[in-house]
């Protein structure tokens, strides 16, 4: 599956839905660090509430929303960062950092939903991470970034906040949550590879 194939591919369209945000948060100040910290307090602060109170159908219906502000908070410190010159080496550390505490933050929590698998929820976490150090080894081999799905950011956040409205929603938790998360592992594994793959061969994303 290439990146045209993925949520990923929606993202110059979201951008460009953001931009008269991400122009009135540079006029007033506010810099593409501040929004990088903002989205992973925001993903540590929903997913404590999901651990805490051991996966409360309420607060399951807060992570497909603390989601999408997630992404929209990423995809503005790009454009501030790209678009108004807040690029820097600590805001690049910051924002892969901070991806990989989001992902944590927000899904590992998921392991004490009844009626979710623990063990492939950690797996999943555990795959996400490394999907994303294999991404950033693309910049190693000099082919950029790597982006590449099935299961990148973007996906990720698609694939669990709708598990996590169909937990909130009260649907039957039988074997269909195991399957989905199996899929989700699975795709995790093809995107690695993928990855790997393209950024041996010094592609750019």
């Amino acid at each position: 599956m290439s990146p045209a194939m993925t949520v990923y591919a929606l993202k110059s369209k979201f951008q460009n839905m953001l931009r008269p945000a991400c122009r009135f948060l540079a006029d007033n100040g506010v810099t593409a660090n501040q929004v990088t910290v903002s989205a992973t307090i925001l993903s540590a602060a929903a997913g404590s509430l999901v651990w805490l109170s051991a996966g409360a159908r309420w607060t399951l219906a807060v992570v497909p929303c603390a989601l999408f502000v997630r992404m929209a908070l990423n995809a503005l410190d790009g454009m501030l960062a790209r678009e108004h010159g807040m690029g820097s080496d600590v805001g690049a550390m910051l924002n892969e950092l901070g991806d990989v505490v989001s992902d944590v933050a927000l899904y590992l929590p998921l392991a004490v939903v009844p009626g979710c698998s623990a063990p492939l929820v950690v797996m999943a976490v555990v795959l996400a991470a490394l999907s994303e150090m294999v991404g950033i080894l693309g910049v190693q081999f000099g082919g950029g970034r790597r982006y590449d799905g099935p299961m990148g950011k973007s996906d990720r956040a698609a694939a669990f906040g709708l598990l996590s409205l169909a937990f909130a929603s009260g649907a039957p938790r039988e074997a269909w949550p195991h399957a989905v998360m199996i899929g989700i592992v699975m795709l995790l594994v093809v995107t690695i590879f993928r990855r790997a793959g393209k950024a041996l061969q010094g592609g750019v994303a």
